[in-house]
């Protein structure tokens, strides 16, 4: 993940965030302290789908109401035969993610040249178009690397990748997501997106509170986002993205940013822990200034 700010007015925080059926969760299961899995698949919760990483579903979730998407999360040689191992076994796996960060090798950010994830692709995600599996595009860095080498992948593929859908990582604040939507959006002006990573990192309480309820009325409202995944499924004691941007405090309570995604209430939980790092500038854009407007504002 690259942190990431860009220099815009803050703006008031919005509140009431409403239930969303594109509301999902990037989560890896936390064997220190498995009760914080039942909380995302609790009766109340709002979420209806799931990756962790990996092309194969998490133990934890079993038997949940939770979709799961398989993720190619760098090289591998099994990932087709996995996901066609759970089609044949009865799962439904209509769409799979590809490449985590792959112009990124820091903070999981999977490091992989584009010709040869153009490659892998071909091998290991192309032939589940014809099983009726959507297929998401390589997840990249919300840094300007990302556009390139998004564009030496699609050169890379030749037009033999079929993607359906771009997912868009995204750290910073509103201003800044709302911009790199849109640019994304213009550059691939016929592609849906899913936002599966994005998160205001080492901000103030409000500036996170404001900035995931703001994000989430955003993305309902724009109809070629069709999903998306907060990045703060964790205990504010572990997050590297800074302790006010977790769902969770750092006993495990759901803060108010988790009461609100999970399509609640606020909570009254306050997140403790140490910040992280501090995120670097990356620019600022005035393509979205009116996105405030999406809060209702």
């Amino acid at each position: 993940m690259l942190h990431q700010r860009s220099f815009t007015p803050y703006f008031v925080l919005c509140q009431g965030v409403t239930r969303s059926s594109k509301r999902g969760l990037v989560y890896v299961p936390n064997a220190k302290h498995p009760e914080d899995d039942r909380i995302w698949v609790s009766s109340t919760s709002d979420l209806t789908w799931y990756y962790n990483y990996e092309s194969t579903p998490s133990p934890a979730f079993d038997n949940s109401k939770l979709e799961f998407v398989p993720q190619l999360w760098g090289s591998s040689t099994t990932f087709l035969d996995d996901v066609q191992k759970q089609i044949e076994g009865g799962a439904n796996i209509s769409y799979v993610l590809a490449f985590n960060e792959p112009d990124g090798g820091d903070n999981g950010g999977s490091n992989i040249p584009a010709d040869t994830a153009a490659q892998t692709w071909m091998r290991e995600i192309e032939p589940l178009k014809k099983l009726g599996v959507k297929l998401g595009g390589p997840a990249v860095t919300g840094a300007p690397t990302g556009f390139t080498w998004l564009q030496n992948f699609f050169t890379a593929c030749a037009g033999n990748c079929s993607v359906d859908f771009l997912p868009v990582h995204w750290y910073g604040n509103f201003e800044g997501l709302a911009s790199h939507v849109g640019q994304v959006r213009g550059t691939y002006q016929n592609m849906s997106l899913w936002v599966t990573e994005y998160a205001d990192n080492d901000v103030s309480l409000k500036e996170s509170q404001s900035f995931a309820n703001q994000s989430s009325q955003f993305f309902d409202r724009i109809p070629y986002i069709q999903r998306y995944s907060y990045f703060g499924s964790f205990r504010s004691s572990v997050s590297n993205v800074g302790p006010n941007a977790a769902m969770l405090t750092q006993d495990g309570e759901v803060t108010d940013i988790g009461g609100w995604y999970l399509g609640g209430s606020a909570t009254g939980n306050k997140p403790k822990g140490s910040a992280s790092r501090y995120n670097v500038f990356a620019g600022s854009s005035i393509l979205i200034l009116a996105a405030s407007l999406w809060c209702g504002l």
